[in-house]
């Protein structure tokens, strides 16, 4: 059969090309074409566009590259109908998926699925209406989705456990702790680490990386500051924001960078469930700039109390979360102070993480939604 997969990002380039290798497993006529990454390419699929070319966050920044958005998504449309896959796959990134499917869906009798649904229950819940409208059939990683979904609005979906759970198993399973090799591989040093993971999007680095690498500075004796690149970013993007740091750069190596961490800057996303798999601890850093106005507007947009997975998860605040204007070098340093050897605060964390791990359950969920999705496509 033919499946046609659409991400946005870093993660999820990630996440659907696992997903991928295990729909090859139920169908070994796979034929895959996609907008995503390196990583879904590596699955043999047929790259239509690279996400980095249309990923943008924030509101000037999407004004401002509004005539590439609209080109790229014009572009999708035009080949998914040419293509005629026997199934559209969206994976998260709303703002995009959802105008896909809504186009789909009015111009051709093709099946829309949605794997890792989109964070309605936390802003524009609103979108509800457009995933009843136009999706087929809707695949949650997150344990909580099923009751916002299926009580709260009447909508059943597939709860298939959480990817990263497969991600961080398989990758211990196939890489054992040594942390000689890792630092001799990226000529660090001997004293211990603390990562820097300021995100996958330009934006991101440029706001959040210089404020990690003051709040940390002070530990420079003491500590080595290692920044996890994104592979959806060009290495330039990161020399730029570090200019002047002394912060050493380690690239596509994430979980590598984690395993072999004391401790943790994270900005929200994938990374705060990666850390807290790796049983590392963090602090959740996302500035945004009119930071009073964004807190502010923050209470009255989000319908959650937590913007990080691990809290969401738990439902309660294991890791400290440090948005907008409380994203100051003094608070962060104050937070990573808690959390290093010997605190009792790192103690408090990590017994945190046995309990959000308990809720995510067992490894599982790209196999268990590839047989779901080849079952609907077949019955």
């Amino acid at each position: 059969m033919k499946y046609y997969l659409i991400a946005g990002e870093a993660s999820g380039d990630l996440h659907a090309s696992r997903l991928m290798a295990a729909l090859r497993e139920e169908d070994p006529e796979a034929c895959f074409r996609c907008v995503g990454g390196d990583l879904m390419a590596s699955q043999g699929a047929e790259l239509v566009a690279h996400y980095r070319d249309l990923a943008y966050m924030g509101f000037f920044t999407v004004i401002r590259h509004l005539p590439s958005i609209i080109k790229g998504l014009k572009h999708c449309r035009e080949d998914i109908l040419a293509w005629h896959p026997h199934v559209v796959i969206l994976v998260d990134y709303p703002g995009f998926n959802l105008k896909i499917a809504s186009y789909v869906k009015q111009h051709s009798d093709i099946p829309v699925f949605y794997y890792i649904s989109p964070k309605i229950w936390a802003w524009k819940e609103s979108r509800i209406k457009d995933i009843k409208r136009h999706i087929d059939a809707l695949f949650c990683i997150l344990p909580f989705e099923r009751q916002f979904y299926e009580e709260k609005h009447h909508y059943p979906i597939h709860y298939i456990g959480n990817p990263t759970v497969d991600e961080v198993d398989d990758f211990l399973r196939k890489h054992p702790a040594d942390a000689n090799a890792f630092r001799h591989k990226n000529s660090l040093d001997a004293r211990p680490i603390i990562a820097l993971l300021p995100g996958s999007r330009r934006q991101e680095v440029r706001d959040n990386l210089r404020r990690m690498a003051i709040a940390v500075a002070p530990y420079g004796k003491d500590y080595q500051m290692v920044l996890a690149a994104a592979p959806g970013l060009d290495d330039d993007v990161y020399r730029e924001y570090a200019k002047g740091l002394e912060i050493n750069i380690v690239c596509d190596q994430t979980l590598s960078l984690l395993q072999h961490s004391t401790a943790a800057l994270v900005t929200s996303g994938t990374a705060t469930l990666e850390a807290a798999l790796l049983r590392v601890p963090q602090v959740v850093c996302y500035y945004m700039k009119a930071g009073r106005l964004a807190s502010l507007a923050r209470r009255f947009l989000l319908k959650v109390p937590y913007i990080s997975l691990v809290n969401l998860v738990a439902n309660e605040e294991i890791v400290p979360e440090l948005v907008a204007e409380q994203m100051s070098p003094q608070n962060v340093r104050r937070h990573l102070a808690a959390i290093l050897p010997g605190e009792s605060a790192r103690e408090t964390q990590l017994q945190g993480y046995e309990r959000m791990a308990q809720c995510l359950g067992q490894p599982g969920a790209p196999a268990r939604a590839a047989k779901l999705i080849v079952k609907k496509l077949t019955k």
